[in-house]
């Protein structure tokens, strides 16, 4: 395994845990907290951005257009039993959801849920540290590498992990703060 391929790998578990970042309510009406939801749509699990126009209009209101009317009340009812926490409220034209001000108790709530995505991320890089660790000692091992050129190896992939390690933290203080802040 290629450092460059470590490295992609630990940019993908950086990804992944930003996009479990944005699924997170902030107090403020995001898109993003949907990007989760799934619609039954014609017996198929179709992402909701993929079925509808999701809009915030003002800071606390995600409407949500399907482009099929027909869909209105799978979307209603996806929304309803996904873990956004939100209920919807349909027109007969669009889904509004209005986000309610967050409850210190709900912000210390979040900001637990937002450390367990980024525990799940440092773990993700973690597991990627090791599988590269590994396939380097079996190359020594197999006198595919010198015992030096596989130290320096491991040293190059530790520094990646603790970088990618520190950029998770980073981001869990932004998003700390993000939710903590009325």
């Amino acid at each position: 395994m290629k450092l460059s391929e470590v490295e992609s790998k630990m940019k993908k578990a950086i990804e992944a845990t930003q996009q479990s970042f944005n699924s997170l309510r902030t107090g403020r009406a995001n898109a993003a907290i949907l990007d989760r939801v799934t619609v039954d749509y014609y017996g198929m699990e179709t992402p909701l951005k993929s079925l509808a126009n999701i809009s915030t209009p003002d800071a606390s209101t995600i409407a949500i257009q399907p482009y099929d009317k027909g869909s209105l009340e799978k979307i209603e009812k996806a929304i309803a039993m996904s873990d956004v926490g939100l209920t919807p409220n349909n027109d007969g034209e669009i889904i509004r959801l209005n986000i309610p001000s967050l409850t210190s108790e709900r912000r210390q709530e979040l900001v637990k849920i937002a450390g367990k995505y980024a525990e799940e991320g440092r773990v993700s890089i973690r597991n990627i540290r090791r599988d590269a660790i590994e396939e380097v000692r079996k190359a020594q091992k197999n006198h595919e590498l010198s015992e030096d050129e596989s130290h320096d190896i491991q040293d190059k992939i530790q520094k990646l992990t603790d970088k990618y390690v520190n950029k998770i933290d980073e981001m869990l203080k932004t998003k700390e703060e993000d939710i903590t802040t009325v």
